[in-house]
């Protein structure tokens, strides 16, 4: 089971040098840390739906969130991947969301019916 961020309040996101600094461990964002609400985002991103609504949206064409995607793979870091619930299909997101193609084939609901169906199967070889 992973880990809860919010009982490690010590857990911060990396900064841009990769380490955490005594300022972003002092922030908070609605009572939640830096980290904290990456986390829940980047969780997130394993959901084929909320994929489709980001490129629906035009989120994954813009330069500045593609690159705040790109930073997000700290989270495939051992450090990092223990706090998510599912690790498998959130870090392969995070994968395929690097690639251009990608990010405009998500569109297609074919597409995401297609990605749905395979979380759903690797859920079920799982157990």
């Amino acid at each position: 089971m992973a880990q809860s961020a919010a009982t490690h309040p010590s857990v911060d996101a990396p900064s841009s040098t990769g380490t955490v600094d005594s300022t972003q461990l002092d922030q908070s964002y609605g009572g939640f840390t830096r980290f904290e609400l990456e986390l829940e985002f980047v969780q997130a991103l394993a959901n084929p739906y909320y994929l489709n609504h980001l490129a629906s949206q035009k989120l994954l064409q813009d330069s500045t969130f593609v690159a705040y995607l790109n930073y997000l793979q700290y989270f495939a870091q051992p450090a990092y991947t223990r706090y998510l619930s599912y690790p498998g299909p959130t870090l392969k997101a995070l994968e395929l969301l690097q690639q251009e193609r990608f990010r405009q084939e998500i569109l297609s609901p074919d597409i995401v019916a297609h990605l749905s169906e395979q979380i759903l199967l690797s859920s079920v070889k799982a157990k």
